[in-house]
């Protein structure tokens, strides 16, 4: 008899090695750490940050993980939680597109706080978050989730499962099981990022990951989970995913091709918005320089592929956002700020600015329309085509395909750095987050975590 999905999750999980990853993965790792603790310093005062970083400070765990920038250790799958949505929040974190798109650096902090617990070493959690860029880009690959009206989060309970159970260092039986228990509550329902956003769009992700960190923590304890977790009768292929027949799982018996690990074809961002607007942010900062005043634009028409229009170009209240997580989610408003500004950054983000009249005024000119030939190329090219029409003269357009820091486009390792000490200088001092960097870039040779939670402490 076949293997069900989960015994292959978890004998892959089992298998993998640090000796399997190429230089060129583990530098990767090395990059989206880096990143993401800049997102999460960046992050740090951000209201829901905050609410979250309160209600896991009200629990303390003796043998528990540190919740980011403080000393205060709480229970693993709270600073799992507290810890995600720091990194997430800024929506600055990298990309993977797909059938279903995601932020695979999402289970960096889940996994970074199981190493802390498990004492586990750098080579360890590096392997760990490899194994979880695996999973969760995979299932992306095989099956959409939000076409079917559940949130891209969903599969983040098993990665994130898989890798905290690989951080435990479960046995196959025990992280299949995590990975059932994970599964059968993982369903996160798509309204997390329809219409008007909350709070809740930049922490749903840490709530899945707190989720797969507690289905490892019942798992090793003895606890079963049920199975077959996706081919079940009332299995998650049957009410949530769909057929994963297209899941190409590589296996511990055959190894992996050295240049198809996912870490490679995900994408970090340059701007801190939307992922399918990074191509339009880069287009509408070229055409900045032929603008004078935004106030002579008759109109900006945007053409774009289905993904965007769908995610961040259709609903009413994109052109109106009152909320910080509409805003980074609205083409029209991104765009618009792109013109008028000639920045995307933060501070187009804050409420004084995304409900500035004059700026509500140019985006409601702007107007977003599919185009057949951008959405035949999708995911493997993310395309925004932006054109300007003055009030007088000729309009004038710009086409970018590939923006800064697409897996075609990377960034170089000094914009890397540039972009994290953009976030990190203005939490810790300049000559803290040098250091904290050096240890970062050789978090293969890590021994142990203390030194890092002092660094990063705020």
């Amino acid at each position: 008899m076949s293997r069900t999905l989960a015994e292959q999750l978890a004998g892959f999980s089992v298998g993998l090695k640090f000796d399997d990853l190429p230089a060129a993965v583990v530098h990767e790792i090395k990059r989206r750490v880096i990143d993401s603790i800049g997102c999460a310093l960046g992050a740090w005062n951000a209201e829901p940050c905050v609410i979250a970083r309160r209600v896991a400070s009200t629990f303390s765990a003796e043998r528990g993980a540190t919740l980011l920038g403080t000393r205060h250790q709480a229970p693993l799958d709270w600073a799992a939680f507290a810890n995600g949505c720091l990194v997430r929040y800024l929506d600055y974190n990298d990309t993977y597109l797909s059938k279903e798109p995601a932020h695979p650096s999402d289970n960096i902090p889940a996994a970074m706080a199981v190493a802390e617990v498990e004492n586990a070493n750098g080579r360890e959690l590096i392997t760990a978050i490899a194994l979880a860029y695996e999973v969760q880009c995979r299932l992306c690959d095989a099956a959409s989730l939000r076409s079917r009206g559940w949130d891209h989060v969903t599969y983040g309970a098993f990665s994130t499962a898989a890798a905290a159970a690989r951080l435990m260092r479960l046995d196959a039986e025990r992280t299949r099981h995590a990975i059932g228990i994970a599964g059968v509550a993982s369903a996160a329902l798509r309204q997390s990022r329809v219409g008007e956003l909350s709070h809740w769009k930049g922490c749903a992700f840490a709530n899945a990951a707190r989720h797969g960190v507690f289905a490892a923590l019942l798992a090793r304890a003895g606890m079963t989970g049920p199975a077959p977790i996706f081919e079940g009768e009332k299995g998650f292929e049957k009410l949530v995913s769909g057929p994963l027949r297209e899941l190409k799982l590589p296996t511990a018996e055959f190894g992996l091709p050295k240049d198809d690990f996912m870490i490679l074809r995900t994408s970090i961002k340059f701007w801190p918005a939307e992922y399918h607007s990074q191509s339009a942010i880069e287009a509408a900062l070229k055409l900045r320089k032929q603008i004078n005043d935004c106030a002579e634009i008759e109109s900006v028409l945007i053409e774009s592929h289905d993904a965007a229009v769908d995610i961040i170009g259709s609903e009413p209240e994109k052109w109106r956002p009152t909320s910080r997580e509409t805003a980074d989610h609205s083409l029209p408003y991104i765009v618009a700020a792109a013109l008028a500004d000639g920045d995307v950054s933060a501070k187009q983000f804050d409420s004084e600015r995304f409900t500035d009249p004059k700026l509500l005024a140019l985006v409601q000119r702007v107007k977003v329309e599919r185009h057949p030939e951008l959405s035949s190329r999708y995911p493997e090219a993310v395309a925004n085509i932006v054109t300007v029409r003055p009030r007088n003269g000729r309009a004038f357009s710009e086409r970018v395909d590939y923006p800064r820091g697409h897996a075609r486009n990377p960034l170089t390792d000094a914009e890397v750095e540039a972009k994290y000490h953009s976030l990190a200088d203005s939490v810790v001092d300049r000559k803290r987050a040098d250091t904290l960097l050096r240890w970062l870039w050789r978090l293969d040779e890590a021994r142990e975590w203390h030194s890092l939670i002092w660094l990063l402490e705020v």
